[in-house]
């Protein structure tokens, strides 16, 4: 299943009988993901001008699975009765969600958020698989070539855009004072402002703490959000464009 992402680079994980359950209940589902990812490209720009976990590319993402395919936030309301009174009312929203003949298909990007929302996405799809209201949820984040490739990336950018001075920023994004001392010594120390900026740029914004491929590997291969069937899908670096 996904050969055609597979082939481009993105990371592809199925754990606890996901893949079966996508093979025989649900092959449109992962069909119509694979094609919104097979479309996915990330200009360097965007990188520079959004670093937040809401950026220009999650935004294409959600617009192509809700409009094209009909993969619609949804907010589940999961209540407790005891003898006909409420007990307890809990509420999982899931930003896509999708119903098909055989089951539910749940899905989260996590593009640039702190880690710790993947202990939230995973907790809420156990929680969600164990009521019987989903079959299946699925992860998308910045895929391990991704992450590596950053600090590179931004200083390629940084070359071909003439950006070698701190004047050359405020085209892009406006650092604060803070992370223009940041960049100063990170610039010294490395020998060139591009190189320097890449490097504070890249620890400030896309750090080891933010949502990426290790630190979700990492978590499920401890067993959180187990035994729910999961789909973890890794953007790679092919699909930055300059």
């Amino acid at each position: 299943m996904f050969e055609q992402i597979k082939k481009k680079g993105f990371q592809v994980l199925t754990l606890h009988h996901a893949e079966a359950i996508l093979k025989h209940d649900m092959t449109e589902g992962a069909t119509e993901l694979e094609k919104v990812l097979l479309q996915l490209e990330i200009p360097a720009e965007e990188l520079v001008r959004g670093g937040g976990g809401e950026g220009e590319m999650t935004q294409r993402v959600r617009r192509a699975l809700a409009d094209e395919y009909g993969w619609e936030k949804h907010s589940f309301q999961i209540k407790k009765i005891v003898d006909g009174e409420e007990k307890e009312s809990i509420s999982h929203e899931i930003d896509h969600v999708k119903r098909f003949a055989a089951g539910t298909f749940a899905l989260e990007i996590e593009w640039n958020n702190k880690d710790p929302f993947f202990d939230r996405d995973l907790e809420n799809f156990k929680r969600l698989h164990a009521d019987g209201v989903i079959s299946i949820g699925a992860i998308i984040t910045r895929g391990t070539s991704l992450q590596e490739s950053l600090r590179d990336i931004v200083a390629d950018f940084a070359r071909r855009k003439g950006i070698n001075n701190q004047r050359g920023l405020s085209n892009y994004y406006s650092p604060t004072s803070r992370q223009l001392q940041i960049i100063a010594r990170a610039a010294e120390s490395r020998g060139s402002f591009e190189e320097g900026w890449a490097h504070a740029f890249v620890s400030d914004k896309f750090g080891e703490a933010t949502t990426h491929w290790r630190k979700l590997e990492d978590r499920v291969r401890r067993g959180v959000g187990n035994p729910c069937p999961l789909l973890l899908i890794g953007i790679p670096r092919q699909v930055v464009i300059p």
